[in-house]
């Protein structure tokens, strides 16, 4: 995320941003809220008389509009995010409009903003400096390829060995169809983590030396007791993408559910679910408070929850939002949406 503009000062601060990745595009699906106002170059047809007569002779034209934010939708497999609203700013004011937000749009956002939407924003702008990972999960006879995303694992593919007859071994047939893909899964600056139970996965890494040497030079391998989005996380566990990207989202969300997890299982100093938290919060015992990204949506909608969250940093807590595309915020979510490391037992 690229940003071209910050300016807050007043109740209503205006950061103008351009976004570069669809981790940004799902960043901005958790910045933008219902009443902002959002700014953006956008092709909208002329409403003349003569337009009216003859629709299909109307052309678009290139103007700048300003929408007040109804709903919102982030579509990831066609790379965008809708953001729907009343124009307010610009020609057709009063009318609705609908901004179809893809990497490289600029885009200025006007609302009042909280300090976690600035941490994101700072999160996804430091990410943007960062290296990206691929990871391969690979045994014999199947492998998986991942896209590390800040929401979570992407699956990008998955192979498995043929049966039929190929060039050369059916191991090298396969080896050669996990290069092909990789090759077009890894741009030239992402890191690859191989993984996997057994030597398959030094196995494949000689392969990969000996026809595609630049690519096999961006590799590190972790072992793994098994392949698929199981496997990936053991990789996040294992610390393999921390090592590459200093401090992965989605690896410390992995590592905080299983401390969650681990508390939960001895009875030990955790809360979870609304009432247990704010309960924590009034013994001043929340040292890490894990909320979902849903549920946050869903009550800073209702106008409550920023009084809580400001209230947990007041007394010295740490807030981490979890995506609830990947498996750790699924799981919190599942627990109520919300939970808490604490200092001492309740």
């Amino acid at each position: 995320m690229r940003v071209t503009k910050r300016n807050l000062r007043g109740r209503d601060g205006e950061i103008r941003i351009v976004p570069e990745t669809l981790d940004d595009l799902w960043h901005l699906k958790y910045i933008i809220e219902k009443g902002d106002l959002i700014f953006a170059l956008t092709k909208r047809k002329a409403d003349t008389s003569a337009d009216k007569l003859r629709p299909e002779k109307a052309e678009k034209k290139t103007v700048r509009l300003g929408i007040r934010v109804e709903e919102l939708e982030f579509h990831k497999f066609s790379n965008r995010l809708r953001i729907h609203g009343l124009i307010e700013e610009g020609m057709d004011s009063g009318h609705y409009h609908t901004f179809n937000v893809e990497e490289g749009l600029d885009l200025s956002i006007i609302k009042n903003w909280k300090k976690d939407q600035l941490e994101r924003i700072d999160e996804a702008e430091r990410s943007s400096k960062r290296p990206k990972v691929v990871i391969v999960a690979i045994e014999e006879g199947d492998a998986d390829i991942g896209l590390v995303r800040h929401y979570g694992i992407e699956t990008y593919s998955h192979i498995s060995q043929s049966s039929g007859k190929g060039e050369g071994t059916l191991r090298d047939v396969f080896f050669e169809e996990i290069t092909g893909q990789l090759v077009h899964a890894a741009s030239e600056s992402e890191s690859i983590v191989v993984a996997g139970p057994g030597f398959t996965k030094e196995d494949f890494l000689k392969y990969l030396m000996s026809k595609e040497p630049d690519l096999a030079s961006r590799i590190i391998t972790e072992d793994t007791s098994s392949i698929g989005m199981s496997g990936f996380q053991e990789v996040l566990r294992r610390g393999a993408v921390d090592r590459i990207m200093e401090e992965s989202r989605i690896a410390r969300e992995s590592r905080l559910m299983d401390d969650l997890l681990k508390e939960i299982a001895i009875d030990g100093k955790v809360a979870y679910g609304l009432d247990e938290v704010r309960m924590a919060l009034d013994y001043g015992s929340i040292d890490t408070l894990l909320v979902a990204d849903e549920m946050l949506r869903i009550e800073r909608e209702k106008g409550s929850i920023d009084s809580f969250l400001r209230a947990v940093e007041n007394n010295q807590g740490k807030i981490v939002v979890f995506s609830t595309a990947f498996e750790p915020g699924q799981k919190l979510l599942a627990l109520g949406g919300m939970a808490a490391l604490l200092r001492f037992k309740i």
